[in-house]
């Protein structure tokens, strides 16, 4: 496997780590990108751009010859990495004092007050209590897109649980939340104040709503059966999890069928549309960058938040039992936090994975942006094997 791209001097083990994925873990196409105190110290691609061209014989799929490769400017899905660069927006607001986060979401969204919901407050949105996991009846994925259907829907549905009592995964529920809560306090739209104000001044290749133009960028996901390490996805938890998801009477399955059927997430339409929760397409430098400002000052002197707002993005709202992911969960305003569910750097790392591989984080006490994208989706939800290998390996860097 020919791997593009550099390391500093002294990270050599993220890129052993990177190429082994491609030789043990089942990869196809993938990028990995660190930053350190600012400055990019890990920028590594490799691969086919398509994981459905790699032809990889394991997964049953028919070899195509050349491939397209991955490239320096290959974008992917990253599904629910999305969440935690989408949540940058509602916490860049509160910075500027336009968000207030301990106001119930029905000041400023006065129908969400349906149903028993009057006392959500902004912050149990962000932080996963708000008690709307799933939707009594699912949307089709034309009517998750279409900016209407989804924040009507969510509004009316009654909580599955007293909000603010417990936290349970909003795994595409979270999408019409955030989106119509920014939209109602600001009168744009997440996607748009995302590209305004934090991509184009960070020079961040990542949108919410992927525009026409950079639609050739984006290659194809497939899913996967990859190789699994002895041991890996193989704990109580984890079957757990599986089994929820199997039941379709259960939170879980509901949770992630509330767009249903599952949408095609190589149609252009899906691409397109602003979907925070699930649909944020990027390359891992930009995943990386992003996170290291969230943190501190990147190369070029930009920033995100203020030290007081990194330290808000990092501090526990929820933890326990997660209603919907079945595992002990932590979560801070939009981000997951360092925990057996989803091991990050160190306790102080805040972040979140996309379900199926993808995984970006900070980590304030080691001045650590990380980013890793890929194409081939596996069943991982939370602790995908690849990711975990990368991570463990920049720990050994450190």
């Amino acid at each position: 496997m020919e791997i593009q791209g550099v390391v500093a001097d002294g990270f050599e083990p993220v890129r052993e780590a990177f190429v082994r994925n491609f030789e043990v873990l089942g990869d196809r196409g993938a990028a990995v990108a660190v930053y350190r105190d600012g400055r990019k110290v890990v920028d590594l691609w490799g691969g086919a751009r398509d994981a459905d061209a790699a032809g990889a014989p394991a997964a049953g799929l028919p070899a195509a010859g050349a491939p397209a490769p991955w490239t320096a400017g290959t974008a992917q899905i990253v599904r629910s990495a999305t969440k935690g660069v989408a949540a940058a927006v509602p916490l860049l607001l509160h910075q500027r004092g336009l968000l207030d986060l301990d106001a119930p979401v029905g000041s400023y969204w006065p129908e969400f007050k349906a149903g028993g919901k009057e006392r959500i407050l902004v912050r149990d949105v962000l932080a996963h209590r708000a008690g709307v996991p799933a939707l009594d009846r699912g949307l089709t994925p034309a009517q998750a897109a279409d900016g209407v259907s989804g924040p009507r829907a969510v509004a009316a549905q009654r909580p599955f649980w007293e909000p603010g009592t417990e936290h349970g995964y909003h795994a595409q529920t979270y999408s019409w939340l955030l989106s119509e809560l920014v939209l109602r306090a600001t009168g744009r739209t997440l996607g748009g104040i995302l590209s305004e104000e934090l991509a184009e001044p960070l020079g961040l290749e990542f949108w919410i709503g992927l525009p026409e133009a950079e639609a050739h960028r984006v290659g194809r996901v497939a899913a996967v059966e990859a190789p699994q390490r002895a041991g890996a996805l193989r704990t109580r938890p984890r079957r757990n999890v599986s089994e929820a998801y199997a039941d379709p009477a259960s939170l879980t399955r509901r949770a992630f069928a509330a767009i249903d059927p599952l949408p095609d997430e190589n149609d252009p339409a899906y691409r397109a549309a602003e979907l925070p929760a699930s649909a944020g397409i990027g390359t891992a430098r930009a995943l990386a960058r992003f996170y290291a400002a969230t943190i501190g000052v990147v190369e070029d002197g930009a920033r995100i938040f203020t030290p007081a707002t990194t330290a808000l993005a990092g501090r526990e709202l929820s933890a326990g039992a997660d209603r919907v992911l079945v595992v002990h969960t932590r979560f801070g305003p939009g981000y997951m936090l360092h925990g057996p569910a989803s091991p990050l750097l160190s306790p102080a790392s805040f972040g979140h994975p996309g379900r199926g591989g993808s995984l970006a984080f900070a980590d304030p006490e080691a001045g650590i942006g990380f980013g890793y994208v890929t194409n081939a989706l596996a069943a991982s939800v939370t602790a995908d094997p690849r990711a975990q290998a990368l991570v463990r390996a920049l720990r050994s860097a450190l």
